[in-house]
């Protein structure tokens, strides 16, 4: 990765950063972290809504970011951008896959928290920078320096390590870092812009979502539907999602690229702590060296990121 990785709604091209100014700085630096730190404590809001089941919140996400999205664009008049993208069929081809990509990384998530596995996921958020370096050594030829590839060596010990500890191999945290890393790789070739881009995602999806809802009514029920307070949880599902995509959107355009990214590791950090305190996870100490050594490996690969930014600026 050689750009500050966002989480997975908001993988899309980065437009530059305006000029300087300390008032459009300051408010940038507080969308930004706001951003992440709603990223950081979603898994609360999933965990509250685990009778539901993972796959029932997905489709119930899917819908409700849909309403919201429209809404947004029909407030900012991004009518004519959401119609181009919607038409252009090469766009929507790889908007497609994105989607499928994006859909099975929220699935995973919302997975892993129901299933009291969030510091796996963590993990797997703490290792996506690097997953990004692989592609892009791999399927762009890119090359790296000699920091970059010793931070991707500790990355893979520290891989073992969590597979050792844990007694089987990091599915989760391979599975999240993986399909996010894919995603954004995918979703950069779609010339769309964050808002629109979902917009376009969950029209993909939407009528899956839809379907798997009236199935889930009519097989079992009106169920968690029938509870104004699960209702509710269900509909901020939609805000959930969006709100931090804008809130970085408008953050990223008024901070550097260096600024961003001393933030994107916020998000995976709340959540660490989240596993250990409030839902009781278990950290041995093999999986304590695992998260030692990435993050000692993210430390790495931030200051050679950060001193070739600083020698192009010189």
């Amino acid at each position: 990765m050689t750009l500050p990785e966002q989480t997975p709604e908001t993988a899309a091209p980065v437009a530059p950063a305006l000029a300087a100014d300390p008032n459009e700085t300051r408010n940038g630096v507080v969308a930004a972290l706001t951003a992440y730190l709603l990223w950081g404590f979603l898994p609360i809001l999933f965990r509250l809504l685990e009778q539901a089941g993972s796959v029932l919140i997905v489709a119930e996400r899917t819908l409700w970011s849909l309403v919201l999205l429209a809404v947004i664009i029909a407030v900012t008049r991004g009518y004519a951008e959401a119609r181009a993208v919607l038409s252009d069929l090469r766009r929507m081809r790889v908007i497609a896959l994105s989607a499928v990509l994006l859909v099975g990384n929220w699935l995973l998530y919302v997975w892993a928290v129901e299933t009291g596995q969030v510091l796996e996921a963590s993990f797997g958020y703490f290792i996506n920078p690097l997953v990004n370096v692989a592609i892009g050594m791999i399927f762009l030829g890119e090359r790296q320096n000699r920091m970059q590839t010793i931070a991707i060596g500790i990355a893979v010990v520290a891989i073992l390590i969590q597979a050792w500890g844990l007694g089987k191999v990091p599915f989760i945290a391979l599975g999240l870092a993986f399909s996010f890393g894919f995603y954004g790789f995918i979703r950069k070739t779609a010339q769309a812009g964050p808002v629109t881009g979902l917009f376009a995602e969950t029209v993909v999806v939407a009528p899956f979502a839809l379907a798997y809802v009236a199935y889930d009514i009519a097989t079992r029920g009106v169920g968690v539907h029938a509870d104004p307070g699960m209702m509710l949880l269900l509909v901020l599902t939609g805000p959930a999602t969006a709100i931090p995509l804008l809130l970085f959107a408008y953050g990223v355009r008024r901070l550097r690229l260096t600024t961003i990214g001393m933030f994107q590791y916020l998000a995976p950090s709340i959540q660490f702590l989240l596993a250990i305190t409030l839902f009781g996870e278990e950290l041995n100490g093999l999986r304590l060296l695992s998260f030692a050594l990435i993050w000692l490996s993210l430390v790495v690969f931030s200051w050679d990121s950060f001193r070739q930014r600083l020698r192009a600026t010189a």
